[in-house]
């Protein structure tokens, strides 16, 4: 994750000059809504103001919906294998990132005045870019796996008290994840469960005819995500790239915008 970060932020890291513009572009743009709805949110606590919604908190059950873009990185612990057959010694890791899109639904308990239960369905559309590079004979290989999963998160929202029209809040939970995509015959496989520890941080923004929520999450996988098992394989020799990885977690920023 702190590799993702450092990785959009700066520019020595990306080996495609176009993907990392467009990587910035998409990162300054989600800065500047989050500076501009900063400073709308500094303005606004200056002065009470007209509350609008002022009961749509105090539903029991309440629901919604959000879109949103992530960006998903793999982080692969090369063990340092060398095949046994060829001497090659392959290590692998994610080179660059590209935005992908999130969309789900909210369904939402009210626990007492600052908790509640979230769960979020949600379906995730993005790919990693992994490259394989060879120390001993210094050639590149890459793969492009696609992932595409359905996630489940339970989460619990605390939300601090709410001030004229907004109301900050952060959020913990876990997210079962089931990969959709096929993976056979590829250097790299990834099993079809995950789980995944989220945490999260947004802002309830009380327009007049409803509740729009951005929202910032940071998800940490939990299970070795890199199948060892490759049954699928008909040509064997590309083990040693399954081979050259001990653990490998998945990782994933999104940002979301929720409308109640």
């Amino acid at each position: 994750m702190i590799k993702m970060l450092v990785f959009i932020i700066k520019n020595d890291y990306l080996y495609n000059k176009t993907a990392h513009a467009s990587v910035i572009m998409y990162m300054k743009r989600t800065i500047a809504i989050l500076i501009l709805i900063s400073t709308c949110l500094c303005t606004f606590a200056q002065k009470e103001t007209i509350m609008n919604k002022p009961f749509i908190d105090n539903r029991r059950l309440h629901w919604g919906f959000f879109f949103g873009m992530n960006f998903m990185d793999l982080e692969m612990k090369n063990n340092g294998y060398v095949d046994p057959e060829t001497g090659e010694q392959w290590f692998a890791d994610v080179s660059r990132y590209q935005p992908g899109f999130s969309v789900g639904v909210l369904g939402a308990l009210r626990i007492n005045k600052y908790l509640e239960l979230r769960l979020t369905p949600t379906m995730h559309f993005g790919q990693k870019f992994i490259k394989m590079h060879d120390n001993v004979s210094e050639r590149d290989t890459m793969q492009n796996m696609r992932t595409d999963f359905i996630s489940v998160p339970v989460s619990v929202k605390f939300a601090a008290p709410r001030y004229n029209n907004f109301r900050p809040y952060f959020t913990l939970g876990l997210s079962p994840s089931f990969c959709l995509n096929n993976h056979d015959q590829e250097a790299f496989k990834a099993k079809t469960f995950d789980c995944y520890l989220e945490v999260g941080m947004g802002c309830d923004l009380y327009l007049p005819y409803f509740k729009l929520i951005p929202e910032l999450k940071f998800c940490f996988g939990l299970v070795d995500v890199i199948s060892k098992n490759r049954h699928d394989l008909l040509d064997k020799s590309m083990m040693k790239f399954t081979n050259s990885v001990g653990r490998s977690s998945a990782s994933m920023i999104v940002l979301s915008f929720y409308f109640e």
